[in-house]
């Protein structure tokens, strides 16, 4: 069944705000990197609300799709997503923020 979501708040933010990557890499032309928050934001959205990435609602608070993708493959190579999952970071969301 599908859910709903309507972005992180500032508390939930700040339960993964420390385990983000700290800076994408910089670059030399181009438009500068969506926000780690707004990225997480359009994944939890795809995977709370079971939609396909491509309606995923526009707005300051969500990434595009193609971001989010990127992000996605980057973070699953680099070990964010472990990271997001592991046991300390389980036990935080459970008690709120120490």
């Amino acid at each position: 069944m599908a859910g709903r979501f309507e972005g992180l708040s500032d508390l939930e933010w700040k339960l993964f705000e420390d385990v983000m990557t700290e800076v994408g890499e910089k670059r030399e032309r181009g438009m500068p990197h969506a926000p780690f928050r707004h990225v997480l934001n359009t994944l939890m959205y795809v995977l709370i609300t079971g939609c396909r990435p491509c309606d995923v609602p526009k707005g300051e608070i969500w990434a595009s799709k193609s971001s989010a993708h990127r992000w996605l493959l980057r973070w699953q190579t680099d070990g964010t997503l472990k990271r997001l999952q592991n046991a300390d970071t389980r036990n935080r969301i459970r008690e709120g923020i120490n």
